[in-house]
Order: C-alpha cells, then structure tokens, then sequence
C-alpha cells in the first residue's frame, strides 16, 4: 500500500469537493486524514485567504456554486462565512480523523449548510456523530496539540494551502491538482520530464517592492 497525506480544514468549499474525489485514487493508496487549522498556514505564509479579498470572496463562492451545479453536486453554504473552523476540526482529530467522521462532518456543513457556529446546530452534528463535546475530549490539550502537531507538519512539509496531498515526497495542491495527482500516482516517472524538472528550479527574477 502507498500512503498519501490529505491536509484539509472544513472551512475550505474545495476541500469539500475534493473530498468528494478521493475515491478516484487507485486501491493501493491508503489516505490519511490530516485536519489542519489553514488560518495558521496564512499566517506563516504571509497569504490572505480567498475570502478576505472582497471581489475575489464574490467570484470565487459564485464560480464555486456555479462548478457544483455544473458536475451535479450538492453544495449549500452555511449561513456565514468564515466559520470557526476550531470545533469540527478537533472533533476530527477526538474521532481519529477517520473518512466516515471526517465525510459526516463535510456533508453537514456544505451538503446541508448548517451552521456549526450556532449551539443547536453544533448539538446535532455531536448527536449525528454519537459523541458528546465532554465524552470526545474536545478541549483536552491533547486533541488541541495533535492539531497543532498536523498543522505543523504540514508547513513543514511545505504545505501552503488547502486541499493538499503529499505522496511520495510530492505535494499537490487545491482541487484542481485531481487530475495531476492521479496522473502521478498512475506514472511515477512523470515528473522526470527535462522541462518539469526545469521550472521546478527556475530561477528567481524581479520581485515586489
């Protein structure tokens, strides 16, 4: 079996959809559910996300409604946006970060839009999920540092946004990297290219002042 590392955060619409996805991989490619905290990559990144810039948060929450229409999804956002992503992450993590906890808790928030920021909806989905906040350890330091511990790891590794998968040493980031991240997994050799491994070195120009 290869393994693959799949660093999401509940916030993001992609990794929803992407979600969504994972069972195109190949059988012998065993996933494992990394929930990271994406507003800490921002942050040691230096980024914005895309929906603190106001003329992109209109385009992309309209294009990404428009997509999920397109390829028959069923996509609902909840009542606001950002989130506290913290709650559903670290019932991830109290839940072994599992693909049956982790797709529960997806479909609540973007299949039926529910707001996990508001204590009746928040209730439902710990009832849904069998648990309760005291009998999952939600707020044991021991859940929040094996968040932390993810979060880290994946910056380490290079992490820079959400979906990312890392495989074989490679990353492949955003929803849009599917069909390069199966054809990876499908031919090994691909980034063997002369050209690929070129602009993977490129040198830096002219920057920003």
């Amino acid at each position: 079996m290869r393994s693959l590392d799949w660093y999401f955060d509940f916030l993001s619409t992609y990794c929803y959809l992407q979600f969504l996805e994972l069972d195109r991989l190949p059988a012998d490619v065993e996933v494992r559910y990394r929930p990271i905290l994406f507003a800490a990559v921002l942050n040691h990144f230096g980024n914005k996300g895309p929906g603190e810039i106001e003329s992109k948060r209109r385009f992309v929450f309209r294009q990404l409604l428009w997509t999920s229409r397109q390829q028959g999804i069923a996509l609902r956002f909840p009542p606001h946006h950002p989130f506290n992503p913290l709650p559903p992450l670290r019932l991830a993590v109290a839940l072994g970060a599992t693909r049956a906890a982790v797709g529960e808790i997806f479909r609540f928030i973007w299949t039926e839009g529910r707001d996990v920021d508001a204590p009746d909806d928040w209730q439902a989905l710990l009832a849904r999920l069998g648990v309760t906040a005291e009998g999952a350890r939600l707020s044991s330091p021991r859940t929040k540092q094996a968040l932390k511990d993810n979060t880290d790891e994946a910056i380490a590794r290079g992490v820079f946004g959400v979906p990312a998968s890392v495989v074989a040493g490679e990353l492949f980031w955003g929803h849009d990297s599917m069909a390069m991240l199966l054809d990876f997994l499908q031919r090994p050799t691909v980034f063997d290219d002369a050209e690929l491994r070129r602009v993977a070195d490129l040198p830096y120009g002219a920057g920003r002042r």
